[in-house]
């Protein structure tokens, strides 16, 4: 979990995920969205396959990138219970 957290602790990665939110996206479209280098974007990508809250796969020459959204479920899920957000009271 704690790769989870650290993934999302940064704004770039966050909206990476914001983006793949609505579907899967090719790693230039979502390289169109930030004024970054590629290198960078590709470390970006790495933390969040790391994480397991991305995942990627080739179509023709393009490598696409889906949102796991049960992984994210289960980080949100886990961290509302450590702060007791959304018991019934």
């Amino acid at each position: 979990m704690n790769q989870v957290y650290k993934a999302l602790g940064d704004p770039t990665r966050r909206e990476i995920l914001r983006l793949l939110r609505e579907h899967d996206l090719c790693a230039g479209d979502l390289a169109s969205h930030f004024d970054l280098s590629k290198p960078a974007l590709s470390k970006h990508f790495a933390i969040l396959k790391k994480a397991d809250l991305v995942t990627d796969y080739k179509k023709g020459n393009y490598n696409f990138y889906r949102l796991n959204v049960s992984v994210l479920e289960e980080s949100l899920m886990q961290l509302m219970h450590v702060f007791n957000l959304g018991a019934k009271k």
